[in-house]
């Protein structure tokens, strides 16, 4: 097991501290807001499970996001990475307004799909300046999520 493979997991033991998890995670990539979304298995939606940076006046919106909405639910229902340079320019329409009243710029979401194929979760991280996540950032977020999955 590499040590990143090992930092994550101990971070992940049981009771999962999920702020703590995800705190760690914008500290590896330099980000200032994120989000976990779980999917509830009765409703189908994705569930505010942990958040950091998000502002007060936004988080009502994304306590719950359906498949194929925003940015966390594209990511859900396309089963892949979805990333913007700069969400507050964004007009492909896959950001919300709530995310522009974020004033995050460079976000990457990822879904968290388990050994039985189901998106389960999603990852989304942020930053404030224009910013695309490269291939390898991109492969290490979803390393962290396939270890993350596991617990959801």
């Amino acid at each position: 097991m590499s040590a990143e493979s090992e930092k994550w997991n101990n971070l992940l033991k049981s009771p999962v501290a999920w702020t703590e998890v995800l705190s760690a995670v914008l500290k590896d990539f330099e980000c200032v807001t994120g989000t976990i979304h779980r999917t509830d298995s009765q409703t189908g939606l994705l569930v505010l499970t942990a958040h950091q940076g998000i502002p007060p006046f936004v988080l009502d919106k994304i306590q719950t996001i359906p498949f194929g909405k925003g940015i966390a639910g594209c990511a859900a229902e396309r089963r892949e990475a979805v990333q913007l340079c700069n969400l507050q320019i964004d007009a492909t329409g896959v950001a919300k307004p709530a995310a522009k009243q974020t004033n995050v710029q460079g976000a990457l979401a990822i879904p968290l799909i388990n050994s039985d194929n189901k998106v389960v979760g999603v990852l989304g991280i942020g930053k404030m300046q224009p910013y695309e996540f490269s291939d390898e950032e991109i492969s290490r977020v979803n390393a962290i999520g396939k270890i993350i999955q596991t617990v959801l």
